[in-house]
């Protein structure tokens, strides 16, 4: 029987919704694995909508799962339908959508607020012993739901390469354990069923992205 793997969006383009080359990356090495992904998003307005030219917010007014489904091809469901007993894990690429669709970390940090749905899922996955992946800046959910878990946003140390190292510091004032990884490496936390990348929280060549994600995907499906 094929992995089932629920795979959760933010809606579509890094500044506003999940990162595409990482959910991309992530329903690609979850086919090339023989596992079926089920994809799903919230039926939530964005928090805003960014003009991916200039960088800056527009009056667009757009919805998270509408957005989402433009990278699931149309197959998408209401997150507040998924059921946590007829899946084997749950995975949830990066963006700025996690940051500001899916919590409030964007605005908030470290004293954000996780939707509600997004924060059930993930406790339910996680009180069932099923493997959650999370990538780029997604490990931030699991370090303010999960004290003490294990996670890793690439480095602590903000460089050229890892621009947004301080996210690792934030997590740490959460009582999380940040571990230092490469961007082609994933994070096993076996206690609590985590498995993280850093993806594009370094500037890296987006191969190695992939391959990190390669690895994160790997390791979810060895622990389902």
């Amino acid at each position: 029987m094929a992995k089932r793997v629920a795979v959760v969006l933010a809606g579509c383009g890094v500044f506003d919704g999940s990162e595409i080359h990482e959910a991309s990356a992530v329903l690609v090495h979850l086919s090339r694995e023989g596992a079926q992904a089920e994809v799903y998003a919230p039926n939530i307005p964005q928090m805003h909508v960014v003009d991916h030219m200039k960088g800056q917010p527009t009056l667009e007014q757009r919805n998270v799962l509408v957005e989402s489904a433009r990278i699931a091809r149309g197959n998408i469901r209401d997150l507040a339908t998924l059921d946590v007993k007829g899946l084997d894990a749950l995975i949830i690429p990066g963006g700025f959508g996690v940051a500001k669709n899916l919590s409030t970390w964007a605005t908030q940090g470290k004293n954000c607020s996780i939707s509600k749905d997004v924060e059930g899922v993930l406790r339910a996955f996680h009180a069932a012993h099923k493997p959650i992946g999370l990538c780029c800046i997604s490990p931030v959910l699991a370090a303010k739901i999960f004290p003490g878990c294990e996670v890793t946003v690439g480095h602590d140390t903000e460089c050229e390469q890892w621009p947004y190292a301080k996210t690792a510091e934030a997590m740490k004032e959460l009582g999380c354990r940040h571990v230092n990884s490469q961007v082609t490496e994933a994070h096993v936390d076996a206690r609590n069923r985590l498995v993280s990348t850093s993806a594009f929280m370094c500037n890296a060549p987006i191969h190695q992205v992939h391959d990190g994600i390669g690895s994160m995907v790997r390791e979810v499906l060895r622990l389902a």
